[in-house]
């Protein structure tokens, strides 16, 4: 795998967000022109795209904010983990409620409560910008 895409209206606040996260900006740039048109099946795209990537380099998130055409909100808004397509992406971490807090500072809200999996992870969801869900898991032991 490559990267996993995500697309926001506010891009600052979504590299923010992945930033406290403890995932390292690799750079932004704006995508557009015909070849991209082609690819992705719209017309007249303008993209701004944040390239972050995990400290380890073995994990990186391709944030967008399209320019045009704009992007169109998908329902419900602020999905539960139980509907269709893609639900969450998760982040092993160190300690979870050190970064928990922190994404929280960045408007991350638990969406459940943090739980404990047998003697082998600490786990929670959080709903962060445009109401993505990122799971942290702390391995234990």
């Amino acid at each position: 795998m490559d990267n996993v895409g995500i697309v926001f209206d506010d891009l600052p606040a979504a590299v923010a967000f992945f930033t406290a996260l403890g995932m390292e900006l690799d750079g932004e740039s704006l995508v557009e022109g015909s070849w991209v048109d082609r690819t992705v099946g719209l017309d007249g795209v303008r993209v701004d795209v944040a390239m972050m990537r995990t400290p380890d380099n073995h994990g990186r998130l391709e944030l967008m904010s399209f320019r045009s055409p704009a992007a169109v909100a998908t329902q419900p808004e602020n999905a539960p983990a139980n509907a269709l397509g893609i639900r969450r992406i998760m982040f092993a971490v160190d300690d979870v409620d050190e970064v928990l807090a922190r994404l929280c500072l960045h408007g991350a809200t638990l969406v459940g409560e943090v739980t404990q999996y047998e003697d082998i992870y600490r786990l929670c969801y959080v709903r962060g910008p445009e109401g993505v869900i990122v799971a942290l898991a702390q391995r234990l032991g």
